[in-house]
């Protein structure tokens, strides 16, 4: 079953880390990263840049129409995601606790229903 595990942020938060915090952080999530990498069941940890980044497309009149995103317009938005590959919900539940982050922010978990190859 595949999953897709996504926490959110937002700049303010990030900028509030003190930044002799953020090696351990890193290393702890570099370790939760390569922990479920070895084992099989992660196919792929990503980082997205800051919401100021994020750009909409759409399409008018036959041409693209980019503005400013993101989509919606929230307190926090979606800052990374992976994808899992597990046995069963229950097992990726478990990991998705295991997030060094999900002390202090929640873990989204959605079940992948379709997958095109």
């Amino acid at each position: 079953m595949k999953y897709l595990m996504m926490v959110y942020g937002n700049q303010e938060k990030w900028n509030s880390f003190p930044a002799e915090a953020w090696p351990e952080a890193l290393a702890k999530q570099e370790a939760f990263n390569t922990k479920y990498r070895e084992s099989g069941e992660l196919f792929g940890a990503y980082g997205l840049a800051d919401a100021v980044n994020a750009r909409l497309v759409r399409r008018e009149g036959g041409v693209p129409a980019i503005t400013d995103g993101p989509y919606l317009e929230t307190k926090e938005y979606m800052a990374s995601f992976y994808l899992l590959d597990v046995e069963s919900e229950e097992r990726a539940q478990a990991i998705a606790a295991d997030m060094p982050w999900a002390d202090e922010t929640p873990v989204e978990l959605w079940p992948i229903l379709h997958e095109s190859r």
